[in-house]
């Protein structure tokens, strides 16, 4: 590993250890911004949406199949002898879900039935009601019994017992709460199912779409597991991109993400063949992701997908109409009037209201999947069809392009580029001056520090979690697009959560497992959360160059107050940087608070889940304006600072922006 104090930026150093660094900001000649500059991008990747902020506790709860992955007993087992066979009966339980678990007893008494173990455990609390529900087909006399118990132990913490409506003839579905009567130890539990093997005339019982929930995020049904979705919100997202990303593409033109499976009834969505070598439930659907960007008051960035996949199928032109006309259905879903086709669809599934849409992005990467060709077709006819079609039915829509202006697209008026980086520190902060000059609007669709400075990049592994000196690095990327945020849609952290048990990406945002202890908050959310908590209306010229300290400054006209954003990496011999900052037009004696994020001597350290260690201080002060109206303070090197002089009461108003 190379040392991170040795292995900075090469580009000459313009600040010594002794010199201040002199801020004048104007009070005028700035550009207003958008007012959502800091979200993220989530697809299921990771476990991060079934298994992850997806609530449900039960894995493979509808042995659900695919073009890639069969229907498999994954993360079932029996009980007491049970004999336990997947089945396709001639009457399923519905057209999406056509394999069932068939439940044979091996003797013709006592209880029998199926255990289920999670996404690698379940957290059992006393204080939860469970929500849950499955499916039955076969004749039985009695009652059923759902429990939660430990997988060590075999320790029930709680259960109750179902009257069977069951039928031969037919699928019944059985609802029921659960509310332990202690808390679990630990998150090694499981839960099963049981009934009397007596009971079962025919010796075997079939079940599907075995479900079941704990407390979800606002008691949204079939909703957001809460402690993620806290730390989500605790970041202050005001950008949402979704649904990906790879998964969007699908792995090939006859299998990418479908919005229209996503929606409706659970017992009708067939599933999807995911991108990241697992199975998904579509359990977390386009409704689900609407709704959750409601909740956090977060702008939506919808990806339709463009008929480029990613084995390189590419749809020809004569072909790709069918898709142009899914993505304006997928659009009126969204935002169409309750009167409208899919309009009345949404209605009908819970929101009358139509949800506020203003950016849909045209696939993903299409200069990366197909090559020369499928990014030519792109640039040819596939993106040019979609913002004709989408500005003509929607002229406010801004539509963006999967690739950038640096990707080599002149990207067509009003069109805008979405722009990718996943790279060492130094590249990021190489990039400081890269959107000073470019006309054309982007969006800063997916990025993270990933590799340390100095190696083989992506020809090597990523490092094993977010560290503090990439951190830095972020937020000299962030400041970079914040200064040009009459031309910078935001920024979006990807991917955005890692399930510990399964994880395809090492680097992300949070981490997490069944146990809601190891969720962390890597260096990396402490930089984006401090960066999105005090947003700008408007950002304002300076004086001074840039290196090693990097920064924007602005007001938020809401709040009355301004604002400077700044980082310092790599200062001459790690030495502090002594800052004068002069607002013009702020009277001396006024008073600002100052936060400043610091991390680790070893630029390297990161927030291991498994210690529980945060490596990231943050200090607060109020500091006051000289009798010049200067404030005077020092920033030690690799941190993150942001001076507020909103007054006191107004200063954690970060969404102050009216987005009509």
């Amino acid at each position: 590993m190379v040392s991170m104090k040795l292995a900075l930026l090469t580009v000459p150093l313009v600040i010594s250890s002794a010199a201040a660094v002199d801020i004048t900001v104007s009070s005028d000649g700035g550009n207003a911004t958008n007012g959502h500059q800091y979200g993220f991008l989530h697809e299921d990747i990771n476990n991060s949406g079934d298994g992850g902020l997806y609530a449900e506790l039960i894995r493979n709860r509808a042995f659900q199949s695919s073009e890639k992955f069969p229907a498999t007993l994954d993360a079932w087992y029996p009980v007491n002898g049970a004999q336990l066979s997947l089945k396709n009966l001639s009457v399923p339980l519905s057209k999406a879900l056509i394999t069932s678990v068939n439940v044979a007893v091996d003797s013709s008494e006592g209880e029998v039935g199926i255990f289920n173990d999670g996404y690698w455990g379940m957290d059992v609390k006393a204080q939860n009601t469970y929500k849950g529900s499955f499916w039955v087909k076969g004749a039985y006399n009695g009652n059923f019994t759902a429990s939660l118990q430990s997988n060590i132990t075999n320790e029930t913490y709680g259960l109750v017992t179902i009257e069977s409506k069951s039928s031969p003839d037919q699928w019944i579905e059985h609802d029921f709460e659960l509310t332990p009567a202690e808390d679990a130890p630990n998150s090694n539990n499981t839960f099963s199912i049981t009934f009397d093997a007596a009971g079962a005339e025919d010796g075997s019982l079939d079940f599907n779409l075995i479900s079941l929930f704990p407390p979800t995020y606002k008691g949204r049904e079939n909703g957001m597991r809460i402690d993620i979705a806290e730390a989500l919100e605790q970041l202050h997202p005001t950008l949402f991109r979704i649904p990906g990303g790879n998964m969007l593409e699908g792995l090939t033109n006859s299998s990418w993400w479908d919005w229209k499976n996503s929606i409706g009834p659970l017992k009708d969505r067939p599933g999807f063949s995911g991108v990241w070598n697992y199975q998904q439930t579509n359990g977390l659907g386009l409704l689900e992701y609407l709704q959750f960007a409601e909740d956090l008051g977060m702008e939506l960035v919808v990806g339709v997908y463009d008929g480029l996949s990613l084995n390189g199928d590419i749809t020809p032109e004569d072909q790709l109409q069918q898709f142009v006309d899914d993505a304006l259905d997928e659009i009126e879903f969204i935002r169409g009037p309750s009167s409208s086709e899919w309009g009345s669809r949404r209605a009908e599934l819970g929101h009358p209201e139509p949800f506020k849409l203003q950016y849909v992005e045209i696939g993903n990467e299409d200069w990366l999947q197909g090559g020369t060709e499928g990014w030519n077709t792109f640039k040819d006819y596939r993106f040019p069809m979609f913002l004709d079609a989408i500005n003509k039915a929607y002229p406010d829509i801004q539509v963006i392009s999967s690739g950038s202006y640096y990707d080599g697209y002149d990207i067509p008026s009003p069109g805008a580029g979405d722009y990718h980086v996943y790279a060492e520190p130094n590249t990021l902060v190489a990039e400081f001056n890269k959107f000073d000059n470019i006309t054309t609007p982007h969006i800063i669709g997916e990025m993270a520090a990933t590799h340390p400075n100095g190696g083989i990049g992506f020809k090597g592994s990523m490092m094993p979690f977010p560290w503090w000196g990439g951190a830095v690095a972020e937020a000299v990327g962030l400041i970079s697009y914040e200064r040009n945020q009459d031309r910078i849609i935001g920024a979006a952290y990807a991917p955005i959560i890692r399930n510990m048990n399964r994880w395809q990406w090492a680097i992300t945002m949070l981490q997490f497992a069944a146990d809601p202890t190891l969720t962390t908050r890597s260096t990396s959310f402490y930089i984006w959360e401090l960066m999105a908590g005090h947003i700008m209306t408007e950002t304002l010229p300076s004086t001074s160059a840039f290196n090693p300290l990097f920064y924007v400054a602005g007001r938020n006209n809401n709040t009355g107050g301004n604002i400077f954003k700044a980082a310092v990496y790599n200062s001459t011999d790690g030495a502090d940087v002594p800052v004068r900052l002069t607002f013009d037009g702020v009277v001396p004696g006024t008073t600002g608070e100052l936060t400043v994020l610091t991390g680790p001597e070893d630029p390297y350290g990161f927030n291991d889940p498994y210690t529980g260690t945060n490596v990231v201080e943050s200090t607060k002060s109020t500091i006051t304006s000289d009798d010049n109206g200067v404030f005077d303070f020092k920033l030690p090197n690799l941190s993150v600072a942001i001076l507020d002089t909103s007054p006191h009461s107004n200063r954690r108003r970060k969404r102050t922006m009216k987005r009509e």
